[in-house]
């Protein structure tokens, strides 16, 4: 437990050593990956230190790691499990289609049906290509856009993440990221980022934009902002693309349907494959049909997975079957409540500590300052994000080390009790370290 006269430093050296305590097994699978896998894992974001938990199974909404211990998942694979990881509707769509065989080289029966779920759910999809991942869609999407206006510019939020090689620290691309010829607006900033699209009108092809920034810090985008980008990049005929890889499981009709905001082209991945592999990117017909190969000079555009049989059949159980519109707006439902509860805890324990988000997805910011742009979402001091996460894990509630959760379908009220409860005891034991 933490003490009032002990540094911050002292009390996340004190967490640190009882986690390595009660997981010498996850501590041990660590240090022999790390022969042949750098920094012992293959996906940057599943790091955290001393060292990560070895996940062994899962079922429902629990996790199993490698020591025996258990875990209410309020992670979910970063918004890709909102099902949980054993709805047998979902399982039982993905044998049926296993037992048929995989990787055919051609159409299979799954894909079509998909793509019309899609087109029916999201007001700005007439059609849809599907791909393996949110970060490919975003590239095609880019790229589509590059080529139907014949301009190179993508205006982009500093701080943004639209997948591995759509990386941003401020404005700064990652040295991976595909080399577009980016423009940094700042996220929120209706009037700054107006006179921004006017001033590079003639050299933008595209923004951008995620309608509630995710990996940023669950940061909603304000109705003003997301209709202003609407409206200016319409009157110079740029294309706005949402990036709701995230974000369209915030309302039956996505984000852009709650608020009544329809892009060109949208993005997609996460759980729309219904936990498997799985990107899309998709609008209007002016636009898609430049992928049609009978046409006039077709774009092209390839991927020996993009109709795998595994996430083609399990899509269309997951939209058609599971994720009905009443229970989109169910799990949303339950997340405002969970969101309200932890502010309400925070505000009435007085500990400047705030929830953001929207419906299913938030994220815990560890002082009480406005957060509109990523800029405030960044002033947790990481020593504080560390000693609140192991806390957590010490208590069998799994999230993210940046504060991020990702609600699923099989979390019942006990489950939201019990994290309501960690939260209370943990940022109570953090209030010390705490600016003021």
């Amino acid at each position: 437990m933490l003490k009032r006269n002990e540094t911050l430093d002292d009390a996340l050296a004190k967490v640190e050593e009882r986690y390595r305590a009660r997981n010498p097994k996850s501590a041990a699978r660590f240090e022999k990956a790390s022969e042949h896998l750098p920094g012992g894992n293959t996906r940057t974001v599943l790091h955290y230190s001393p060292f990560p938990l070895a996940i062994t199974h899962a079922e429902g909404s629990r996790l199993y790691d490698v020591d025996g211990h258990s875990y209410s998942d309020f992670l979910n694979e970063f918004t890709a499990g909102l099902f949980g990881h054993s709805d047998e509707t979902i399982r039982s769509a993905v044998r049926e289609a296993l037992s048929k065989g995989y990787a055919f080289g051609g159409p299979n029966m799954y894909e079509a049906r998909l793509a019309e779920l899609m087109c029916g759910r999201f007001p700005s999809c007439d059609q849809v290509r599907m791909c393996n991942s949110g970060t490919e869609a975003n590239i095609n999407a880019i790229g589509l856009a590059r080529a139907v206006t014949g301009r190179e510019g993508v205006l982009v939020f500093k701080d943004a993440y639209h997948g591995g090689v759509l990386t941003f620290d401020g404005d700064r691309p990652s040295p991976l990221n595909v080399p577009f010829k980016w423009v940094f607006g700042r996220y929120n900033d209706v009037d700054a980022t107006r006179a921004l699209i006017e001033s590079h009108k003639d050299e933008l092809a595209c923004v951008i934009v995620e309608p509630m920034m995710g990996s940023a810090g669950a940061i909603p985008g304000s109705s003003d902002f997301l209709s202003m980008l609407r409206e200016e990049s319409s009157k110079y005929g740029i294309l706005l693309i949402f990036d709701e890889v995230m974000t369209s499981r915030l309302g039956p009709r996505g984000r852009q349907g709650e608020i009544g905001v329809t892009p060109d082209l949208t993005t997609f991945g996460k759980y729309i494959g219904g936990g498997m592999t799985f990107g899309a990117f998709g609008g209007a017909k002016q636009f898609m049909s430049h992928f049609d190969p009978s046409g006039p000079s077709p774009l092209l555009h390839s991927g020996t997975y993009n109709n795998n049989v595994m996430s083609m059949a399990a899509g269309v159980a997951a939209l058609e079957k599971v994720l009905t519109p009443e229970r989109v707006k169910e799990l949303n439902a339950r997340g405002d409540a969970l969101r309200e509860r932890l502010n309400e805890i925070a505000a009435r324990r007085e500990v400047p500590v705030q929830v953001t988000g929207i419906g299913s997805i938030m994220c815990i910011h560890l002082h009480d300052r406005p957060i509109t742009s990523p800029d405030a979402a960044k002033e947790s001091d990481p020593r504080l994000r560390a000693l609140f996460h192991l806390e957590m894990l010490e208590r069998g509630l799994y999230l993210a080390r940046r504060g991020f959760i990702s609600l699923s379908l099989p979390l019942e009220q006990e489950d939201y009790d019990a994290f309501a409860a960690g939260f209370e005891d943990v940022i109570l034991l953090l209030k010390p370290h705490l600016p003021a």
